[in-house]
């Protein structure tokens, strides 16, 4: 793929940096970086390769959705490490859908049976706030913090289960079940519109393949670390190499 030419330097994250388009105003440059973190930015390493599997795990599963009809700011990837996509007023909250009760929702809920299975998905907020530890809201009080209005919260549980639904299925042909999923969603400068915005990749999910917690493949591999060793990471690599090769599967041939 070509040499990119990124415009200004926008934001940096700690698994991306988003850079202007030299040319265009109404779409940005997301550079996907190997860094990988948990516990709130607690724990950090880098993990070389990361972020080229992010980028094509966010790449076919926008792909999908968008071949799905969701409404999503995805629209390429112009090379192995960065996506472009249409520039989006983030709205800091990460709507949780939850299938399968395991992880933090247990601690929460110690009274909850782990491996309890909601119907309809079950929706949850957390503001985007590390100091914070992302706390959880309601939606009342996303109203209140002026983050969204009622309609906005509305759909992004509507199209988040809609976007839960599209992977679940997905995955389910492969014989991997999707426990729950976290997204993001953004405001589109150029009009407005509500779209599925940031990533989707394995930092997003739980995966379980064949419904089996012991086979993990996605983040929560390196939370549970002990200590990170290079041998750890090495496994965590493997898994996240596996499972970007596996959304391929999610994109049509062509």
């Amino acid at each position: 793929m070509a040499e990119i030419a990124f415009g200004e330097k926008l934001v940096e994250g700690k698994t991306k940096v988003i850079y202007a388009h030299p040319e265009r105003e109404d779409v940005v440059y997301m550079l996907h970086k190997d860094g990988l973190t948990a516990g709130d930015g607690a724990r950090r390493s880098e993990l070389p390769g990361k972020g080229e599997l992010a980028c094509l795990t966010t790449s076919n599963v926008f792909y999908l959705l968008e071949q799905e009809g969701v409404p999503t700011h995805y629209i390429g990837m112009p090379a192995n490490n960065v996506n472009v996509v249409s520039r989006c007023t983030m709205i800091p909250i990460e709507v949780v859908m939850r299938r399968i009760a395991t992880g933090s929702y247990l601690r929460r809920h110690p009274e909850v049976e782990e491996g309890t299975r909601f119907e309809p998905t079950l929706v949850e907020y957390f503001y985007k706030d590390d100091a914070a530890h992302d706390p959880q809201v309601t939606e009342e009080q996303i109203q209140e913090m002026d983050l969204a209005n009622a309609e906005e919260i509305e759909e992004m549980a509507r199209v988040g289960r809609q976007v839960f639904e599209v992977l679940e299925k997905a995955w389910a042909e492969q014989d991997v079940t999707l426990v729950d999923l976290k997204i993001e969603f953004g405001r589109t400068d150029e009009d407005g519109t509500l779209v599925v915005a940031d990533v989707i990749d394995n930092d997003s999910w739980r995966i379980w393949p064949g419904g089996d917690k012991n086979r993990m493949l996605d983040k929560q591999v390196y939370r549970n670390l002990p200590e990170v060793t290079d041998e750890g990471l090495r496994e965590v690599l493997t898994n996240y190499a596996q499972v970007a090769e596996m959304t391929n599967g999610f994109v049509e041939e062509d």
